[in-house]
């Protein structure tokens, strides 16, 4: 299943919010993905049962895509060489495009377990008076 958060505690509180976004630009530079010319949802590792159904779930597009930027990064590395600036990852091209697809299968699998270990009692008829 995916990994817990807090993003959504941190959403619910304003100040929290303000004061996190500074560290977590920060933390995305640091992290060194986009400097590959990966996306976040690309270190998601395809070790997962759930993560492999998601992948199939991409569209070709997106698929294809994402193979690209991971050959490109494997290449980087075993060259030990970054990208040039202009073809990094770009803040705004970093969007989540795996993660939805993710929960959405989570969804699916656990209302398919609620839907398994429902127990359906028949009605009594009822008397007539």
């Amino acid at each position: 299943m995916s990994a817990p958060s807090f993003a959504n505690f941190i959403h619910r509180h304003p100040t929290l919010h303000r004061l996190m976004i500074p560290f977590a630009k920060w933390y995305c530079q640091i992290a060194g993905y986009r400097q590959l010319g990966l996306k976040a949802d690309d270190l998601i590792s395809e070790e997962n049962e759930i993560v492999l159904q998601a992948l199939k779930r991409l569209p070709p597009k997106e698929a294809y895509d994402r193979v690209f930027r991971l050959r490109r990064a494997i290449q980087c590395s075993v060259t030990h060489q970054l990208l040039p600036k202009d073809q990094w990852t770009k803040p705004e091209e970093d969007r989540l495009y795996l993660m939805p697809v993710i929960r959405q299968i989570e969804a699916e699998i656990k209302e398919r377990e609620d839907l398994e270990s429902m127990i359906v009692n028949k009605r009594k008829k009822n008397k007539k008076s």
